[in-house]
């Protein structure tokens, strides 16, 4: 089966609340992966607007043109 994303919504600082394609929904909280990166360029997100400006394109999650994008099984499975 694949799965994709259905919908994400921010429901927090960051928190994005998933609705998968198999409808297992799921809370996932962005901010110790953002707060533990030393890239720069996955640092930038930690400005909320930016982090807001997420897009579901083909069932997956990206920010800026697949700048920050992560696996959609890892994120049905609540790990990132």
């Amino acid at each position: 089966m694949v799965i994709s994303i259905d919908k994400a919504e921010i429901v927090g600082e960051y928190k994005i609340n998933f609705l998968f394609s198999d409808g297992v929904e799921r809370l996932i909280d962005f901010s110790g992966f953002l707060n533990n990166a030393k890239n720069p360029m996955t640092r930038k997100f930690l400005d909320k607007q930016m982090f807001k400006g997420y897009s579901i394109e083909h069932g997956d999650i990206i920010w800026n043109d697949y700048e920050m994008c992560f696996p959609i099984w890892d994120l049905h499975e609540g790990i990132i």
